[in-house]
């Protein structure tokens, strides 16, 4: 018998190879669970899908709004009719709305800024205005300021050391900004500390104008009158409702004094058109700005200050809001206590087709067909539970309140964290937690694209290797089994449940093939979405049979499909980059200082310029990673070894996955980041300056970028521990399973 099966399995006449099975199930649970996915794809319905989209953009709908209360019920209305369990939660929260917005030019001439953006005959959305809001950044301090104005170009700290070098100053001046290149939040934040009064930001047409490509609606571009809304609160500090950082805002909650809220902004912003740009940077004179600084406006940019002076002028109404979270639950048949969490926001700025809309939609159409899986029989195991988010745009507050408020539980039960936030056409994009790294490529191994008939990932590795913006990527693409999944910074609702609770985590959609200026401005409507983003929804109804899967195979698997390989060696490049980074900043100090002290640098400058030297640092000092590079010998042992336990052994139990989904925990203190304690993960956050971006190992990396060298080796200990934490895990988890 034995050498009969031997005979079988070297035939390839047998069982599948491990390789073949759905991770975290064996043969029999895989052929089931993919007989489970076919019938998930045959019900995704995307003229359902489209109803839906057209239905929930037809009228504004941001947080507060009427509209907006309406699609929450309406959300409800049908996750109760394909049977779950049905709340929707409540939130009491701080949300400002534009009062009074005035931009005007007072010298050398006078000029005073729409503000408003243009009804077009070619799209009756635009022509809704019921509950509009009109263009405003949310969390910017009330204020009235007259100042000169200061080009700062995109407002990142390497514009500053641009400005400071041709001793150009923004103290008590009002800056103008580009949108892009750093969340917008940064923009006024950075201005502030340098000393501005007060910031003014737009988009350049060369970003997502007519740059760029045709504006709306003859194409996809920003319209001369869009102005893209946003909130500007300081979320790398914390997220959520900025009166109750850390709890939940229940209407009895205890609240901080509006003064007391640290993440308001400390000057006044407003965003305009580049419409309304044109006439303000028109007027500006000083030297003419480098050629990386131009944008796409018919005139020559200028630094200023002034002589253009500006006087702008924003007043908010400080209300408390509701804010309605739609949280459907499906308890699971054998591990009910075990929760698979799936996300997106329904609110939006205003129409918010794209933005949160086309996300929304393929949450449901999946939420739909689970339900018909459970109906016929095929209820997850685990429990499933879908979010639809509310007053996410103004600074992910619906589901960071109920994060905080569900803390204790969430810590508990939650397996995984799965959102989506807007989706178009083109490649998939998966950032998360890197334990999911070979779960997700596997499930894009297996979904077509819809467009080529190859896998998702065949279809995203051929653009790598071409267009790969890195060349570690390239390589990625060409000698790599998996693809990376991006670490993940902020910007969508995973915020709460990554990097605060240390819940496993990944955001999915696709993109890449439908650039475009409607981002959150009235042009964000049913009818620019469907002529420029995805037509035909062909893309939003290959996106839920993706996150279906991993929806369902997180639910049903006999041992959950952590992973910890694609985590030691992401933490690894990780490793290297911290130690590159130290080395460059080191010669490059090193030969700056030299220059600047040897008289040389000086005498290279161009006498018909005043551009000068750049600032003079203190050496940076060699650092010892030698915990940090111990810890991940360690953790690549540690993963080595499980990886080939799992693949041998099927034992399984309730403990062992509870090991499993706690795993992503161990890479969070409790004490938090140095500065920002609501941020508890030690190797994902955004960036303290970049806001969106993500800072891999921030602790380390931040440190080191911001000069602040004594703290370097104390946060390399604070990382070693926690890989060391996860190395421990896993060790405990492979004794158990080998």
């Amino acid at each position: 018998m034995r050498i009969l099966l031997l005979a079988l399995l070297a035939a390839g006449q047998c069982s599948l190879a491990a390789d073949d099975r759905v991770l975290g199930f064996d043969e029999a649970a895989s052929n089931a669970q993919r007989n489970i996915e076919s019938r998930l794809d045959a019900s995704i319905d995307k003229n359902e899908m489209d109803q839906w989209l057209r239905r929930m953009s037809a009228k504004p709908h941001h947080a507060g709004s009427a509209a907006g209360k309406e699609n929450a019920e309406f959300i409800a209305s049908l996750f109760e009719s394909w049977g779950y369990d049905v709340e929707i939660a409540e939130y009491e929260i701080l949300l400002p709305t534009p009062k009074v917005r005035e931009v005007e030019l007072v010298a050398p001439t006078q000029f005073s800024a729409s503000l408003t953006e243009d009804s077009l005959a070619e799209d009756p959305s635009t022509s809704v205005r019921e509950e509009l809001l009109p263009p405003y950044n949310a969390f910017s301090i009330d204020g009235e300021v007259e100042g000169e104005l200061v080009f700062v170009n995109y407002g990142r700290l390497e514009d500053y050391e641009i400005l400071d070098r041709y001793g150009i100053s923004v103290e008590g001046k009002i800056a103008i900004a580009k949108y892009g290149m750093s969340w917008r939040g940064i923009k006024p934040k950075l201005a502030g500390e340098k000393g501005a009064i007060g910031t003014i930001l737009y988009s350049d047409p060369a970003d997502d104008g007519y740059g760029a490509g045709d504006p709306y609606p003859k194409g996809a571009f920003k319209h001369e009158s869009g102005i893209q809304r946003g909130s500007v609160m300081d979320m790398p500090t914390y997220p959520g409702d900025v009166l109750t950082p850390g709890r939940g805002a229940t209407r009895n909650a205890k609240r901080l004094k509006q003064e007391d809220a640290i993440t308001i902004t400390r000057i006044p912003v407003l965003p305009i058109s580049h419409k309304d740009a044109l006439p303000l940077l028109s007027a500006m004179d000083g030297e003419v700005v480098p050629p990386d600084w131009r944008g796409a406006l018919p005139i020559t940019y200028h630094f200023g200050p002034g002589p253009a002076r500006v006087r702008m002028k924003a007043e908010f109404n400080w209300n408390m809001v509701t804010a309605y979270n739609v949280i459907a639950r499906l308890e699971g048949s054998e591990y009910p206590d075990e929760w698979v969490i799936r996300g997106n926001h329904h609110d939006g700025w205003n129409h918010g087709a794209a933005d949160p809309l086309s996300g929304l939609i393929t949450m449901l159409a999946e939420a739909k067909a689970v339900a018909a899986l459970a109906n016929a029989g095929e209820r997850p195991k685990r429990t499933v539970i879908y979010a639809a988010w509310d007053a996410e745009e103004p600074g992910l507050i619906g589901s960071t309140e109920w994060a905080e408020h569900h803390a204790k539980e969430l810590k508990k039960h939650a397996v995984a964290y799965l959102n989506t936030d807007g989706t178009s056409r083109g490649f998939i994009g998966i950032g998360g937690s890197h334990v999911l790294e070979r779960f997700f490529n596997q499930i894009i191994e297996e979904v077509k694209d819809p467009r080529s008939e190859i896998s998702l990932k065949q279809r995203l590795q051929a653009s790598l290797k071409i267009n790969a913006e890195s060349d570690q990527e390239k390589k990625d693409a060409a000698e790599r089994a998996d693809i990376r999944l991006d670490p993940m910074g902020s910007g969508s609702d995973y915020t709460p449940f990554l990097q605060h609770l240390g819940i496993a985590s990944a955001k999915l959609g696709f993109g890449g093939e439908a650039a475009g200026g409607s981002y959150h401005t009235l042009y964000d409507t049913y009818e620019h979405f469907t002529t420029w983003n995805d037509p035909g929804l062909v893309y939003g109804e290959t996106l839920p049979k993706v996150t279906g899967r991993a929806t369902l195979r997180l639910a049903n698997a006999q041992r959950l499909p952590f992973e910890f390989l694609g985590l030691a060696d992401n933490i690894a490049l990780y490793v290297s980059e911290l130690e590159e980074l130290a080395d460059t900043m080191r010669e490059a100090t090193a030969k700056t200082n030299e220059l600047i002290d040897s008289g040389a640098w000086a005498a290279a400058l161009d006498p018909n310029k005043s551009l000068g030297a750049p600032a003079r640092h203190e050496p940076v000092p060699h650092f010892g990673f030698a915990p940090l590079k111990n810890a991940l010998e360690r953790l690549q042992t540690a993963a080595t070894a499980y990886d080939a336990a799992a693949k041998t052994s099927t034992v399984t139990s309730e403990e062992i996955n509870n090991l499993l989904y706690t795993s992503e925990r161990l890479l969070t203190r409790d004490e938090g980041l140095d500065g920002r304690p609501w941020y508890k993960h030690h190797i994902y956050a955004p960036g303290f300056y970049t806001g969106y971006g993500v800072k891999t190992i921030p602790g380390v990396r931040e440190a080191i970028e911001q000069r602040e060298y004594e703290k370097v080796e104390p946060q390399i200990e604070i990382a070693a521990g926690v890989l060391n934490n996860m190395a421990e895990r896993i060790e405990q988890v492979t004794s158990l399973i080998d």
